[in-house]
């Protein structure tokens, strides 16, 4: 896989818009909600050019009974792909453009999580440009090694979600 990271492009959301739309024909009456998250949902922000997706679901055993159809929309089922809890898709292959991470409605810890990093990145512009030039030297130092990249990012990545959850608890959410 090769490693890009991006100026930020205002098509995003219109992309994450027009993916969703979708992904809602899918799941239909098991989707409770379908956020962009990730850093193609900050604006401003560099980022990789994968628009990240977080479908909230009813019961997460059901998204199982929806790989056929997630593959006729062009998404590969990746079952928990690590993370407990989870269906992962992606699109796209090696040079994915979307990813699809979908938990259960009370698995709160993993929706919290995202949302918050989201939601810290857009109000703290500082932390997002720092992120931001952070990816891009990655990029830079490990352009075909994701494994690199992701090791490179992991520190601040785990700084940035306790910032993230903390500002989230001191605005009482």
């Amino acid at each position: 896989m090769n490693i890009i990271v991006v100026d930020y492009d205002e098509n995003w959301p219109k992309l994450f818009k027009k993916e969703a739309g979708k992904i809602r024909e899918v799941l239909k009456y098991e989707l409770v909600d379908i956020y962009h998250i990730g850093s193609t949902a900050v604006p401003n922000l560099m980022a990789k050019p994968i628009i990240d997706m977080m479908p909230i679901v009813k019961n997460i055993e059901v998204v199982d009974q929806f790989n056929s159809k997630m593959r006729e929309i062009g998404y590969e089922p990746l079952g928990e792909f690590g993370m407990k809890g989870r269906r992962y898709f992606r699109k796209g292959g090696e040079n994915r453009t979307h990813q699809v991470h979908i938990f259960q409605w009370n698995n709160t810890l993993e929706v919290k999580r995202h949302l918050a990093v989201r939601d810290y990145l857009r109000s703290h512009i500082h932390e997002a440009t720092a992120y931001g030039k952070l990816k891009e030297q990655l990029a830079k130092e490990f352009p075909k090694d994701i494994e690199g990249y992701s090791i490179g990012k992991e520190e601040f990545v785990r700084g940035l979600e306790q910032r993230a959850l903390e500002w989230l608890e001191e605005k009482g959410l």
